[in-house]
């Protein structure tokens, strides 16, 4: 997928290298009647202020356990955190007070989930909910003296081009198309100021047009307000087109890290070439490959590197130690020991 009418994400950034998302280790499980799943196998990774990044892998890699972790969503009583920090702005979320939890999530990061119906409350309006998110965003909050609830909230719903937004705060969520409750969602995750995005596979629902709608409209609005964003994607083309850097994700382990033109020009990981191997091609020169095998059972899942049971490249030593991620020069990791390491 290429469509010109984005900016080159790649090349457009205003990245000052000042951190505001540093993931440090983190290691997840969820409690099952057969065991431990251990999804989450010690990820790192970061943004920085005004960057936007890609999280990519298949079904069921990680990504979305990755960032209800850093909201601290995850299921409770199901999920474990076993090790790992999630600074935000240099303060471990997973340390914080309820207090300081509240804050992060009423100024400092939103997310825009998967499926905009389920995100939704069917029995309030669209206005209803928008304005209470509104409340919990600014309570606290000095001067909020001769504030326009209703108004922030049709200027939400005017940048996410809905036409006719006095007649959308007084619908239902049934009410409107999937694209439609999409661009409402990334209105309600904007609508006060936040320092990061989290979408979560924001036009999985819709159909490629519209998908290609809600996606052009996201990318604007992060550049226009000045905000950081981590896009999680299965499509490498939406990748390429509306970030900076990539990383990408296998069973619960980042595989390799880059500047996203960098990793599309020069891609390292066995992983990484598989991915790019199995997009259908156009020009009608071969049919797309697929990658052998499947993910492996994190209930029990393989010693050393959880890619090695599929890899065409696998080593010895490949299943016995876990490979870690290794700079490769400009800001280009991978964790594989093709390219050096124990």
């Amino acid at each position: 997928m290429t469509n010109n009418t984005f900016s080159n994400a790649a090349t457009s950034t205003v990245n000052n290298g000042e951190s505001i998302l540093d993931i440090r280790d983190l290691r997840v499980w969820y409690k099952t009647y057969g065991g431990h799943v251990k999804v989450l196998d010690g990820v790192n990774l970061h943004v920085n202020k005004g960057e936007k990044v890609g999280l990519v892998g298949e079904a069921g890699c990680g990504k979305t356990t990755t960032m209800k972790a850093v909201l601290r969503i995850l299921p409770h009583g199901r999920a474990i955190v076993k090790s790992g920090e999630i600074l935000f702005q240099g303060r471990d979320i997973l340390q914080m007070k309820d207090k300081d939890l509240q804050n992060v999530r009423r100024s400092g990061i939103s997310m825009i989930f998967q499926e905009p119906t389920a995100a939704l409350n069917p029995v309030f309006t669209i206005g209803t909910q928008m304005l209470d998110i509104i409340k919990f965003s600014l309570a606290g909050k000095k001067n909020k003296v001769g504030i326009n609830y209703r108004d922030m909230a049709l200027k939400a719903i005017r940048e996410v081009f809905i036409p006719d937004p006095e007649r959308i705060l007084d619908c239902y969520p049934n009410q409107l198309s999937g694209g439609m409750k999409q661009r409402v969602c990334i209105a309600m995750s904007m609508v006060t100021p936040r320092e990061l995005i989290i979408a979560d596979e924001p036009g999985t629902s819709l159909d490629v047009t519209i998908q290609d709608q809600v996606h052009r409209i996201l990318h604007k609005l992060v550049d226009k307000k000045g905000m950081s964003l981590i896009m999680i994607t299965h499509s490498l083309g939406v990748a390429r087109e509306m970030t900076d850097r990539i990383y990408v994700m296998y069973a619960g382990n980042i595989v390799e890290a880059s500047r996203t033109r960098d990793l599309f020009e020069r891609p390292r990981h066995p992983y990484t070439l598989g991915l790019l191997a199995s997009v259908p091609k156009l020009t009608g020169h071969g049919m797309a490959e697929g990658i052998y095998g499947y993910i492996p059972s994190y209930l029990r899942p393989p010693a050393g590197c959880r890619f090695h049971p599929r890899c065409p490249n696998v080593m010895d030593i490949c299943k016995e130690q876990k490979p870690e991620l290794m700079d490769q020069g400009l800001g280009h990791k991978v964790a594989c020991f093709l390219y050096g390491g124990n």
